[in-house]
């Protein structure tokens, strides 16, 4: 009985799954699997899948990044270069400044899009009760290995998949630096922590000081196919 109670759970699932993806059956785009990613929705547990999916469909990235507020330019492909780049953006910022523009993916500004929107914002508002105005960053597309070495596998800077945050600036001006204000044990230190568990939901990868000491000044953001949360 219990075996065959299985089954029939199963086939009502596989049902339901066609049943979405044909689209005979209706659900809200937040609960649809299929549906193209809305930055702004709420995240749930389909979030993952949906921004996973946008790495192999750069027409379904580019749905989803239109429902940001980030402006973007499109990039001239090399697909000669050393470190080629197909479809890559140049993100000028949106309702929070940025220290400078930079070179993403169109997975990089999706994932980035959602954090500032989904973390950043809400973090700052919970812990100082007031806006991030600016962004500051060392930068994203560089064409070199991982650590600078001399071999060994390409960095996700590489790809323009990856960024480095090195702080933060409030709407009254103060500023939150990684570097100086993760060791302390304060209210910029608490907002930091905040920040790199939140970069989690939205990244691959999240590297901060506690991963290494390369990483003492920043924290490493990337939309690869690893995942790690430090």
């Amino acid at each position: 009985m219990g075996r065959w109670l299985f089954w029939g759970v199963l086939l009502a699932i596989a049902g339901g799954a066609v049943s979405v993806w044909r689209g005979w059956l209706d659900v809200p785009p937040q609960w649809n699997p299929w549906a193209p990613l809305d930055i702004k929705a709420a995240p749930n547990w389909l979030t993952g899948y949906k921004l996973m999916r946008l790495r192999s469909d750069p027409e379904l990235c580019a749905q989803a990044l239109s429902s940001s507020d980030l402006r973007v330019s499109p990039q001239a492909d090399s697909p000669g270069a050393k470190c080629p780049l197909i479809g890559a953006l140049r993100v000028q910022g949106g309702e929070v400044a940025l220290s400078s523009s930079f070179i993403a993916s169109c997975p990089l500004a999706v994932a980035y899009a959602m954090f500032e929107h989904h973390t950043l914002q809400p973090a700052a508002q919970s812990v100082y009760g007031q806006k991030i105005a600016r962004v500051d960053h060392l930068g994203s597309f560089a064409c070199r290995n991982v650590y600078n070495r001399e071999s060994g596998a390409l960095s996700r800077h590489a790809s323009a998949d990856a960024l480095d945050i090195a702080g933060f600036r409030l709407a009254d001006g103060r500023t939150i630096s990684v570097l100086k204000d993760w060791p302390k044990q304060n209210q910029d230190a608490e907002f930091l922590r905040q920040l790199r568990d939140g970069a989690c939901e939205s990244f691959s990868v999240v590297l901060s000081p506690d991963y290494n000491a390369a990483h003492r000044n920043h924290f490493h953001v990337d939309v690869g196919r690893w995942s790690v949360c430090r």
